[in-house]
């Protein structure tokens, strides 16, 4: 019977549409369509049903759609008859032609998914894109939505840690959306080590990671040489990761940045930490592009995204990669299901 579960076996994950004008709904009923094959677990989208079945079409994907009452209905017996979306809420299909009205919708669903996940209908939270400047439109003030789930969440925006993870590199940017003008002024001790001890608390508790390897990069070139190119270094970086070794945790630098991400390097730790948002994500996407996956760390709740855009200049053109929003449904699933085995 649908809505009922095998012990041991977790909910299922709950997925917002993101913006209904982008790639996020044809790449959640590709993911549906090839559940089976990439052993996925089941999952519901908060709202969308005429939108995730025209988007299936559109890559030529016969999807059928299964409206819910709650999120909880659906098991693994229900997930393999169709798609299920468990919020009435909806619209017409504009692939491509981002409105007002579609970021609404946006913001409706990701409300919608995240409240499922925090009283525990869901077992974690995977988000598709939006836009950020059409969600401004609607009313939203944060600057992503990782902001956004922190205060659904109840937790502040400084616990709130973004990791980026791909098959090759997992990396964690310690200033974010901000110019890179202020970063220097915005760096500190308590900072890095405070957003230090939230990764390694991550790395340990949802990946499995039982000692983690940090390391930090410098934020000037040859990571200052000294004091020659920069004083963040010895004055800031330095400091911190003094600081966190005697805690424990395994952090190392401060390494020149352009070193940091060459193979051998990467071998040498399980997450970088950077001091800027492009330090971190460049190498992850130059690297893991069509499977790289952003994490939220420290919430309460499992929060993975795709990392990528909502690409509508070819939306709804059924030329889409889904490596990453595959890699989100994956990395969220083993993340909820390691949570399951060792609650806190």
């Amino acid at each position: 019977m649908s809505g009922s579960r095998q012990p041991g076996e977790v909910p299922p994950l709950a997925l917002s549409l993101g913006d209904p004008a982008g790639i996020g709904p044809e790449l959640i009923a590709e993911a549906w369509f090839q559940r089976r094959s990439l052993g996925l677990a089941p999952f519901g989208v908060a709202g969308g049903a005429t939108i995730l079945h025209s988007a299936a079409r559109s890559r030529g994907l016969d999807v059928p759609i299964i409206a819910v009452d709650a999120i909880k209905a659906v098991d693994a017996q229900l997930f393999d008859r169709g798609l299920p979306v468990f919020s009435s809420q909806d619209g017409p299909y504009a692939p491509g032609k981002p409105d007002l009205a579609g970021a609404q919708l946006a913001l409706q669903s990701l409300t919608e998914a995240c409240r499922a996940v925090r009283e525990g209908e869901a077992s974690a939270l995977v988000t598709l894109p939006v836009a950020k400047s059409q969600l401004a439109r609607a009313g939203f003030g944060h600057p992503g939505q990782t902001e956004f789930l922190a205060q659904e969440c109840g937790v502040s925006e400084r616990d709130a840690v973004m990791m980026l993870a791909g098959p090759s590199l997992r990396a964690v940017p310690l200033t974010v959306h901000c110019p890179l003008a202020e970063v220097p002024q915005k760096l500190t001790v308590e900072l890095i080590i405070h957003k230090a001890r939230i990764v390694a608390r991550a790395l340990r508790d949802d990946f499995g990671i039982e000692h983690p390897r940090l390391a930090l990069a410098g934020l000037n070139p040859h990571a200052g040489e000294d004091g020659r190119m920069g004083s963040e270094e010895t004055r800031i970086i330095g400091p911190a990761i003094a600081a966190l070794r005697e805690e424990g945790i395994d952090a190392t630098g401060p390494h020149p940045g352009d070193a940091l991400f060459t193979r051998r390097a990467r071998e040498t730790y399980d997450v970088a930490l950077a001091m800027y948002h492009d330090q971190a994500l460049i190498p992850l996407k130059a690297l893991d592009f069509d499977e790289g996956v952003n994490v939220t760390l420290g919430l309460p709740i499992v929060r993975t995204s795709p990392d990528h855009g909502t690409a509508f200049a070819i939306a709804g053109e059924g030329i889409a990669d889904p490596g990453a929003t595959f890699a989100a449904l994956r990395m969220a699933s083993d993340c909820a299901a390691r949570r399951a085995r060792n609650p806190t």
